[in-house]
């Protein structure tokens, strides 16, 4: 198939419209328009569908990105081999997000390396396609970063990046104890978030544990009654993911190398 030559002229125009990428399938497009004699106004549908599409698979990129999700924790990825149990109902039910437009939140608790981190994640690359803005932490990292803060008076700014996203996910929940500042930092993050923002927390410890972990009873009481009348709670069990995860040498790679 000989594709059409594009003129100098049109490439111009359309990098002063940043529109510059659609010369990247526009020759293709144009043959195939000759080859069904179509309408013009099909072709130009085509090529800015075209460009739509291209976009919208970038800003979910960057979405990505931005939300420090691990790349390849998609649920598409999932080894549905994995000797592990949980609630598929349940699960099904948050992969629709109905949960994120109620401001409902998810726990999901279970021992070391079931794929806690994973299904979490993976409610962040759905909510990510779906244009919902997200941020992916650990927990004691999140609250080493507002500690920090407290030194150079960027604490309300990083506060409010943990409140302002649509989807809030905090790995390692409540695993270790908590001095007062970090109890109290906890404290505003959840209060801040009740009813206004979901949050996603992966934790070891079932809730009737979080509240030891606070050095405040008073506050933890009143922080984690709110999550937990408010949350979903998904229970994983079984052996662990990880081996599934860890770097193998393929048949592919093995050929390359010899050659």
């Amino acid at each position: 198939m000989t594709t059409d030559a594009i003129s100098a002229d049109l490439k111009t125009t359309l990098r002063r419209l940043k529109l510059s990428r659609m010369l990247d399938t526009l020759p293709e497009r144009l043959v195939l328009a000759r080859q069904h004699k179509m309408p013009h106004q099909d072709l130009l549908l085509l090529v800015l569908s075209d460009e739509v599409s291209r976009r919208e698979s970038l800003a979910v990129t960057l979405r990505v990105e931005r939300a420090r999700l691990d790349p390849a924790m998609h649920l598409e990825a999932w080894d549905a081999t994995a000797k592990v149990t949980l609630d598929q109902a349940l699960l099904n039910e948050l992969t629709s997000l109905r949960f994120l437009d109620t401001h409902a939140h998810v726990a999901i608790v279970g021992p070391v390396g079931v794929g806690k981190t994973f299904f979490a994640h993976a409610l962040g690359h759905i909510a990510c396609r779906r244009g919902a803005s997200v941020l992916a932490v650990r927990t004691d990292q999140m609250l080493k970063t507002l500690r920090h803060a407290r030194l150079d008076n960027s604490y309300e700014a990083e506060l409010r990046k943990l409140v302002a996203v649509d989807l809030l996910i905090l790995d390692d929940f409540a695993i270790d104890v908590l001095d007062a500042t970090e109890s109290r930092d906890l404290y505003e993050i959840l209060l801040e978030r009740y009813r206004t923002g979901s949050i996603v927390v992966t934790s070891n410890r079932g809730p009737d544990e979080w509240l030891a972990t606070f050095a405040d009873p008073i506050r933890a009481q009143s922080a984690i009654d709110r999550f937990t009348s408010n949350a979903y709670d998904l229970v994983i069990d079984g052996e662990s993911y990880r081996p599934r995860l860890k770097p193998r040498v393929t048949k592919e790679t093995k050929e390359r190398t010899r050659s």
